[in-house]
């Protein structure tokens, strides 16, 4: 995959990450691509904001994306490496890619999922990490519960 292009991506999963930190939520943001390059569903980690330990950034831009046929050739953008709940949403429909901003703050599913054909492509984002690191040192009792810690 183009780098540059993962980076353009990437930008629209960081921007989630910010609104969902504004709204004092935990700053990891998703965007669901298609095969096409259309952005088809967007969101962020919002947990504390509704109460729902299923929300997570992966999650909610998939719920946003609506219905598709399949999702064959889409990509799955994060800003950290997704966690097993994510990472099992990618292989149960058939995500083909997933762009990780991240993976030093948090080491998830990645590697699992691309053992099984999914194709990885990490980053190592500085704004990403600057941001989960910010929040960690201010908040790891969220951070610990956002991990089931």
């Amino acid at each position: 995959m183009d780098l540059d292009l993962a980076r353009t991506w990437l930008a629209t999963a960081v921007e989630e990450a910010k609104t969902g930190l504004a709204e004092g939520g935990i700053p990891i943001g998703g965007a669901l691509y298609s095969a096409d390059g259309k952005l088809l569903g967007r969101g962020h980690n919002r947990r504390v904001q509704n109460a729902d330990p299923s929300s997570h950034g992966e999650t909610d831009a998939f719920r946003n994306a609506g219905r598709q046929r399949t999702y064959k050739g889409t990509t799955m953008v994060t800003t950290l490496s997704p966690c097993w709940y994510c990472s099992g949403l990618v292989r149960q429909f058939g995500i083909s890619r997933v762009i990780v901003g991240e993976a030093r703050t948090f080491h998830g599913g990645h590697d699992w999922l691309a053992e099984h054909g999914v194709e990885i492509v990490l980053l190592d984002d500085p704004e990403c990490v600057g941001m989960m690191e910010d929040f960690i040192a201010a908040k790891p009792e969220l951070w610990n519960e956002d991990i089931g810690e």
